[in-house]
C-alpha cells in the first residue's frame, strides 16, 4: 500500500501482548511513516472469550506471557519469540516481555544519545552511558538491565503492589482486601487507615527498590531508567519524590513489539498483515 507522492505507507494493523492478567492491545492506522509513533493506540483489557475476526485479520504480531487459551487460535505464523528481538545475550528462560522493554529502552536511549555524538560509528555506545534500566511494573516489578552494547546484563524480579496486598490480605486475619489508589490521586506518607497504609508501604517499598537499584551500577554514569507498566503512572510522584530520574513509558514493550513488527513488513516488502 502506498499514499500520495508515492512514499511507502502501511496498512491498519493490531499487534498484542498477553499479559499475566490483561492482554495489551497496540492498534496503528494508516500512516506515511511506518515508524511514526503518534498513530499508535494502546489500551488493555481482560482475557476475551473469543477473539473477533476483523481483529484476527488485522493481527501482525503477538507474543505471550500469560495464559493462552487453545480455542482463541492465534495464528502462530505471527508470534513474536524471543529469537525475533535483537538483544544480545538473552537466556532462553527469560520472558518475551522483558525483553520487548529491554530493546525498546535501549532503541530509545541510543537515539537520545546519537545527537550528542556519544555513540561509536557501530552503533554501540562508546561506554556505560547508553546501558538501560528497565522497571516494568505490572503484575510483578521486574528490574531489566541491557548494556550500553545491548546485551542483557541481568535483573530482578519482585511481587507488583497488587500481589503484595492480596498477599497481605490473604496471609493474615484482620488485613483487609485492598484496591489500589487512582493514580491521580496522592498517596499519603503516613496514612492512619489500614487499608491505605497497605497500599503506601507497598507502593513506596517499590519505589525504594526501583531508586536503589538505579544506585548499584558497576560503572559511571548510571543508566537510564525506563518506568514501564500498569502501575508505571503510580509509581512515577514517588520517584520524583525520591529524585530519581527516569522516562516514563506505559506501553513500552508493545512499542517495541510494534516496532519489531514494521521492520518484518520493511523486509518481506509488504505494507500491512497478511490476509
Amino acid at each position: 500500500m502506498g499514499v500520495a507522492g508515492g512514499t511507502p505507507g502501511r496498512a491498519a494493523s493490531l499487534v498484542l501482548l498477553i499479559g499475566n492478567t490483561h492482554w495489551h492491545w497496540a492498534r496503528r492506522e494508516p500512516a506515511s511513516e511506518p515508524d511514526e509513533l503518534a498513530g499508535l493506540r494502546c489500551w488493555s483489557t481482560r482475557p476475551p472469550q473469543r477473539l473477533e475476526p476483523a481483529d484476527r485479520d488485522l493481527l501482525l504480531a503477538w507474543a505471550a506471557v500469560g495464559p493462552l487459551p487453545p480455542e482463541l487460535a492465534l495464528p502462530l505464523r505471527h508470534r513474536c519469540t524471543l529469537d525475533a528481538v535483537p538483544l544480545l545475550g538473552m537466556p532462553a528462560w527469560l520472558g518475551i516481555d522483558r525483553a520487548l522493554a529491554g530493546w525498546g529502552a535501549w532503541q530509545r536511549q541510543q537515539g537520545r544519545l546519537a545527537p550528542q555524538g556519544r555513540l561509536g560509528g557501530g552503533g554501540q555506545s562508546d561506554g556505560p552511558s547508553g546501558a538501560v534500566l528497565v522497571a516494568d511494573a505490572g503484575t510483578a516489578l521486574s528490574l531489566t538491565r541491557v548494556a550500553g552494547s545491548g546485551a542483557f546484563a541481568g535483573g530482578r524480579l519482585l511481587a507488583g503492589a497488587g500481589l503484595q496486598l492480596a498477599a497481605l490480605a490473604g496471609g493474615t486475619a484482620l488485613l483487609p482486601q485492598q484496591r489500589l489508589p487512582d493514580p491521580a490521586m496522592p498517596l499519603d506518607l503516613w496514612p492512619s487507615a489500614t487499608g491505605a497504609a497497605m497500599a503506601s508501604g507497598c507502593l513506596w517499598g517499590l519505589a525504594h527498590a526501583i531508586a536503589g537499584a538505579c544506585r548499584q551500577h558497576d560503572a559511571e554514569p548510571p543508566p537510564g531508567l525506563w518506568l514501564t507498566g500498569g502501575d508505571g503512572p503510580r509509581l512515577a510522584p514517588l520517584l520524583q519524590e525520591l529524585g530519581q530520574p527516569f522516562e516514563l513509558v506505559p506501553d513500552l514493550a508493545l512499542e517495541a513489539l510494534d516496532a519489531l513488527s514494521a521492520a518484518r513488513l520493511r523486509r518481506l516488502g509488504r505494507s500491512g498483515p497478511d490476509r
